[in-house]
């Protein structure tokens, strides 16, 4: 060994015991509060991720889409043709608030999301239960803040991650989540006039 890699070999064994160490400390038992928000694209996108890692592992997990209307995506058309027995998907929205313009259909719409999500979430055979775009449902006041704080604290069983996303995340929600990723915009192609085009946004 030269002496640049003799003093990079013992800087990476340094590392790795101080690593193992803050490890050793660390523990992988334990449902998370998962929150994923901002401006920025990519929100869903991640947590669907995390839906098909479930997927893979055979783990069974559930997915609620709370604004989501009838529209084909790419996600759902494959989890219901292919991943029903692994996924149960329910889209439970009819579509964003700016094209129903009824709030009181939209805060029944999503109550009986709210609904399914808290079956969903107690039911423990689901690992996984992901809650799409529940964060606009609470920014409108379609599900009260308060219900949905007091049931990830109160109800939720121990091992079951539960993933939230859309833009404007409560400030209460923030305070009990274990993991909030803030997508950050810093360009998107809308703004130079191109559409949500499919496999990209759907």
């Amino acid at each position: 060994m030269t002496e640049d890699a003799d003093r990079h070999a013992m800087k990476m064994a340094k590392k790795k015991a101080a690593r193992d160490k803050i490890m050793a400390t660390k523990t992988d038992k334990k449902g998370l509060i998962m929150v994923h928000t901002g401006k920025g694209k990519g929100k869903s996108s991640a947590a669907f991720g995390m839906i098909f890692r479930h997927i893979a592992h055979g783990m069974p997990c559930a997915v609620v889409q709370f604004i989501k209307g009838g529209m084909s995506t790419g996600e759902r058309d494959l989890i219901l043709s292919k991943f029903k027995d692994e996924c149960a998907f329910h889209t439970m929205g009819e579509g964003f608030t700016w094209e129903t313009q009824d709030k009181t259909r939209d805060t029944e719409m999503a109550m009986a999301a709210w609904e399914k999500a808290k079956e969903l979430i107690r039911d423990p055979k689901n690992s996984m239960v992901l809650l799409d775009e529940i964060n606009i449902a609470i920014r409108y006041d379609y599900v009260p803040i308060a219900d949905v704080v007091e049931f990830l604290v109160e109800e939720k069983p121990e091992m079951t991650h539960v993933v939230l996303t859309g833009r404007n995340a409560h400030a209460d929600l923030i305070e009990i989540a274990d993991l909030v990723t803030e997508m950050e915009l810093v360009k998107h192609p809308f703004r130079s006039g191109i559409k949500a085009q499919i496999g990209v946004e759907f």
